[in-house]
């Protein structure tokens, strides 16, 4: 397989960012062709997690905006907390979450599924925090006002994947690291949905 990742890479030769990536294994070829071409890649939650998909509806000014309201009224009356998981189609670090939470699909989705509507916000790696909108029942923000405007105070750039745990209203559980190495094992994410942390 390394060296159909070679010869498809000298094939990406206008898109570096997607050769690299393959070289490296971290996305498949047909992920590596579909980006290169302009097509999404597919970006989501495993199917057995049953994720609401929130996907971005366009603003003006080249901003996109997601729209948590529908999830957030779900989560009242379920008298659940939301798990939302912000990913990109041209994320190999996404992927690669994503593919955990397949791999232990059976050890994680009881306990997701005890306490947690989850939520799939699908973006791309282009979208920055200055074009990227969050609504929620209270907020209709840029991505780093929102953060603040919620309590979260992790004063940082946008990161794939992010998560947030919130409550309800909106309002987060617990204050979350993001980024590739977050949760990498079984008890690291369990770790999380109970709110050890």
């Amino acid at each position: 397989m390394a060296g159909r990742r070679g010869v498809m890479a000298a094939g990406l030769a206008g898109f570096p960012r997607c050769a690299r990536f393959l070289r490296l294994g971290l996305i498949t070829p047909i992920a590596a062709m579909l980006v290169a071409i302009g097509l999404p890649a597919r970006a989501a939650l495993p199917a057995a997690y049953e994720a609401i998909v929130v996907q971005p509806v366009p603003q003006d000014g080249n901003r996109i905006e997601f729209d948590l309201r529908p999830a957030l009224a779900q989560a009242r009356a379920q008298r659940k907390w939301l798990y939302v998981y912000l990913g990109a189609s041209d994320c190999p670090f996404c992927r690669r979450y994503e593919a955990f939470l397949a791999a232990n699909a059976t050890a994680l989705l009881p306990h997701f599924r005890e306490k947690y509507l989850l939520v799939d916000l699908r973006s791309a790696l282009d979208v920055t925090a200055t074009r990227m909108i969050l609504r929620s029942d209270r907020h209709r923000l840029p991505y780093a006002d929102f953060q603040r405007a919620i309590g979260d105070q992790r004063a940082r750039m946008l990161v794939y994947p992010s998560v947030w745990l919130l409550d309800p209203e909106g309002q987060p559980l617990m204050q979350m690291p993001a980024g590739a190495g977050t949760f990498e094992t079984v008890p690291e994410q369990l770790e999380i949905l109970r709110l050890e942390n």
